[in-house]
């Protein structure tokens, strides 16, 4: 890690609203140099940057990184990275898998991972294939999209927790430094609310509690979350039997979540903006949703230690099904 106040050199796979936020907040605080991979936007943003409306940042006409890139480069024959910070959708039955994905970049024993990513369980493929660096947690409660190539619109404000998840190999003091460096480099521009978070799993069952529902059904649906809220029956008889199915799962697993959350989580987005949440926006453009680790991990751990999970069960087989699709469309399947 680079010490003190210099510069932090980051590569920041994921080049879309979220990740340009991230990369926004990174540059402006002067504690960090961030190399963007970006890959349907990236002859936009390299050449006019990106225009930003932000509820944190304000409107910002032309905001480039230090780098935009369109792959991961290769650092045997250039700059290392102390950082790499990864914001791309999260779908592990969809190659090439992120482990794979980032190898070019990654320093054994230097490089510090960072998963800005949704869902439980994504940290151990990257622990298995890379035992010896410190893989980060990321749970990012913000609301942001990208209606064209290169045009961001934050409309939610960027709250970010950030910790270690447990790699075995290494020691516990080196893994909390790690996360401790980045939340300031993170922090350091002032415009974001980026914090330290000392138990990770507890921060991602409590965030699963609107990924697995909210947003599975609003994928599924067709609808907004404000949409969903009005929708007859669509609270009492499929999100709320769905929220507390992972309120007890996270229970079982060791991690009791306030007596609120349900509540906290379906009124979560102002009812007035109906917000598409991210499968929603997946579903929209066609795009492969990340619904085995949001809805198949959780699922799995609950039914493991005995959870009856009948609504989760349901709504992972019907985005199973609408993933068929996409990758049917897109002839992943090999069919004729």
């Amino acid at each position: 890690m680079a010490s003190g106040k210099s510069k932090a050199n980051v590569l920041l796979v994921g080049g879309g609203s979220v990740g340009a936020i991230a990369a926004l907040n990174l540059e402006c605080g002067g504690l960090a140099a961030v190399t963007i991979v970006c890959r349907s936007n990236y002859s936009v943003v390299s050449k006019n940057g990106y225009s930003i409306k932000s509820c944190d940042h304000g409107a910002i006409d032309s905001f480039r990184p230090t780098n935009v890139v369109n792959t991961v480069p290769d650092v045997s024959d250039g700059p290392q990275f102390d950082y790499i910070v990864c914001v791309t959708k999260n779908v592990a039955d969809v190659p090439p898998l992120l482990s794979e994905l980032i190898r070019p970049a990654v320093v054994p024993g230097k490089t510090v991972i960072v998963l800005i990513q949704n869902g439980l369980n994504i940290e151990k493929p990257l622990i298995a294939e890379y035992p010896q660096n410190v893989v980060l947690s990321g749970v990012s409660m913000i609301g942001a999209n990208e209606p064209s190539p290169g045009h961001v619109d934050q409309d939610f404000p960027d709250t970010l927790f950030v910790g270690a998840f447990d790699n075995p190999n290494m020691t516990p003091e080196s893994q909390k430094a790690a996360a401790e460096d980045f939340v300031r480099r993170y922090s350091a521009g002032g415009k974001t609310q980026c914090s330290f978070d000392s138990n990770v799993g507890w921060t991602r069952w409590r965030k699963l509690v609107y990924n697995a529902c909210l947003n599975s059904i609003c994928a599924i649906t067709g609808l907004d979350t404000g949409r969903l809220r009005l929708a007859d029956g669509a609270v009492a008889g499929i999100v709320r039997p769905a929220m507390l199915e992972i309120v007890a799962a996270a229970k079982a697993a060791g991690h009791d979540l306030p007596a609120t959350v349900v509540d906290d989580m379906i009124e979560m987005d102002p009812l007035d903006m109906y917000l598409p949440p991210s499968m929603l926006s997946d579903t929209r453009k066609g795009n492969y949703i990340e619904y085995e680790n949001i809805l198949g991990q959780p699922l799995a751990e609950g039914e493991k230690l005995g959870v009856p999970m009948p609504t989760l069960k349901v709504l992972y087989h019907l985005c199973q099904a609408i993933q068929w699709k996409n990758k049917e469309l897109r002839g992943l399947l090999g069919r004729k």
